[in-house]
């Protein structure tokens, strides 16, 4: 992320928790399973996606990274009322 110019020396997952799910739109998990708070009527989305943790090359963790930018530019185009390709 320090190619992009993104400090996150200091960042970690945060939980979802019954406090914070309430307050959003869509509720993004990656590999969350059961663990995650469910609220009725709440969107939920699964992204599968590659652990950066297992990947064997810079390459591998740079795609990943891609793959979450194009899903969350598409998130917010959508939730924005824009149109994508």
């Amino acid at each position: 992320m320090t190619e992009l110019g993104l400090d996150l020396e200091e960042a970690f997952p945060k939980p979802l928790t019954d406090e914070v799910v309430p307050a959003a739109d869509v509720v993004i998990t990656m590999g969350c399973g059961d663990a995650c708070p469910i609220h009725p009527g709440k969107r939920y989305e699964d992204w599968v996606v590659g652990d950066p943790a297992a990947a064997t090359s810079l390459d591998e963790v740079r795609a990943i990274r891609e793959e979450i930018d194009v899903r969350v530019q598409r998130l917010i185009a959508e939730l924005s009322g824009t149109s994508e390709a």
